[in-house]
């Protein structure tokens, strides 16, 4: 814990981050944390998911801020729900001793209960743009007397048309608070949030993070657009007991895939922006206890999905940037378990897909899709095994006596068909259809002009879209 005692950080939050198990500090917190303390610059930080960032903060404004003072003092903005949970929870944990009041604020929780929670008093909010600004003009939020206020992924809050109501937001706050901005990449747009808003911002450049392969394999398949259910309907097909996230890109492909995916007979699920609290809590909880196995997302709702055991994460649609591929395939081979990171590459995306892969520092591997008959051989080891595990468990004979009754006046072979075909025929799904080999640099300008026949919907650029209430 030295380290972070250099750091000037009090007993209590030595004490809290040794009960976290927290050991060494990362580039970001030994960055950061010294000049927050010292409280009389504003950052900038151009930091990936995953570095450490939201201690880098939180222990700061844990510290600066005072117990019971009767107003709020920080606002924490964050593009989604589940990260505003997130980061709630985070601060929580690292308060130790210090009695601070923190409240998450996010669409799909009850407005009426936060506006509650509000006028009692809290300390930190946590929330998203949409309902910090409902609860701002419902009078239940002031903000006027805040030392902090950060936004946390201000690029994704960017992409999601939140600009407007971050620059209300930051209207509503008092000049002489200190102002942190985190961000993955730096457009336009968020450098001028930083020239409006900011004092004298020092900018903090975290080093890239290089993909580490560890456990999981990296692997990619060169498509037609509209064969890409085809050939993840093959892979789910050949693999024995498939865990995993799908990644779109909308939340129409996310829809469709989905619907798509149950109507063929998988156990799949789909979770976006669009869908209730109550019912992504419903879902999630099936998919930890795997009554769901394929997930389909998009990249904003699959934020804060923590499971350690997913076998595959899947690139339906190919990742925006290089920071996003590590974010997304970083959900696999995780706890010493071995994972695949599974990406589709149509035509026209290669020379991007290229690109990606440079900065990953990783190798990504081609493979052909597998054939019919090799999806056909699978599943019929699949079966085998499934047979011999439930032979071998079968112990006590329960059904030996209906077995010998039935094979008085029938032959073998077809009773075991007959009931092969009885247990299994719920999961048949042989109705393949052909996808078309592609070879590098060729292309199908004609049937990429018609675009993906699986649906697929163009995204308005930011400045023509205004995020919705979250």
């Amino acid at each position: 814990m030295e380290e972070f005692r250099k750091l000037g950080l009090s007993e209590n939050a030595l004490q809290a981050l040794q009960k976290k198990g927290y050991t060494t500090p990362t580039e970001i917190q030994r960055k950061a944390i010294p000049i927050l303390l010292e409280g009389k610059h504003d950052i900038i930080a151009q930091s990936q998911t995953g570095t450490g960032k939201t201690a880098s903060f939180a222990l700061p404004i844990i510290e600066k801020v005072k117990e019971n003072a009767g107003h709020v003092q920080a606002i924490i903005l964050t593009p989604t729900r589940e990260l505003a949970l997130q980061v709630a929870k985070e601060f929580e944990s690292l308060m130790g001793k210090k009695r601070l009041r923190v409240l998450p604020v996010y669409g799909g929780a009850s407005v009426s209960e936060q506006r509650d929670r509000l006028r009692q008093g809290i300390d930190i909010v946590v929330g998203t743009p949409g309902r910090v600004i409902d609860q701002l003009e419902r009078k239940s939020l002031n903000l006027s007397m805040v030392s902090f206020t950060v936004l946390d992924e201000a690029d994704e809050m960017l992409n999601m048309g939140f600009l407007e109501d971050i620059e209300t937001i930051l209207k509503s706050t008092n000049a002489k608070k200190r102002m942190l901005l985190f961000s993955a990449t730096m457009p336009k747009p968020i450098v001028g949030i930083a020239r409006k808003f900011m004092h004298e911002p020092i900018m903090l450049e975290i080093e890239r993070q290089q993909q580490n392969l560890g456990l999981t394999e990296h692997i990619y398949y060169e498509l037609r657009p509209g064969d890409r259910f085809e050939c993840l309907r093959r892979i789910l097909d050949v693999t024995k007991d498939f865990y995993g996230i799908v990644f779109c890109k909308t939340r129409s492909d996310v829809d469709d895939l989905s619907r798509k995916l149950m109507n063929a007979g998988y156990s799949a699920a789909a979770i976006h922006g669009d869908i209730s609290q109550d019912q992504r809590e419903k879902i999630l909880q099936s998919f930890r206890q795997k009554r769901i196995t394929v997930l389909v997302a998009t990249d904003v709702a699959a934020r804060g999905i923590d499971v350690n055991d997913l076998t595959h994460v899947v690139n339906y649609s190919l990742p925006q940037s290089s920071e996003l591929y590590v974010h997304r395939t970083g959900r696999t081979g995780r706890a010493g378990k071995k994972g695949i990171a599974i990406t589709f590459v149509v035509p026209s995306e290669k020379g991007k897909f290229r690109f990606m892969e440079k900065r990953v520092h990783g190798q990504l591997h081609r493979r052909e899709v597998p054939s019919i008959d090799d999806v056909k051989a699978m599943k019929s080891e699949n079966v085998k095994l499934e047979l011999a595990t439930i032979l071998k468990a079968d112990a006590s004979g329960k059904y030996t006596a209906l077995a010998k009754e039935i094979l008085i006046s029938n032959p073998p072979v077809p009773v075991v068909a007959a009931l092969l075909k009885q247990v299994f025929q719920s999961t048949e799904r042989d109705n393949y259809g052909e996808i078309e080999k592609t070879t590098s640099g060729q292309r199908d300008d004609r049937r990429e002009r018609r675009g993906d026949r699986h649906g697929s919907e163009r995204r308005k650029p930011w400045h023509n879209r205004r995020g919705g209430r979250r």
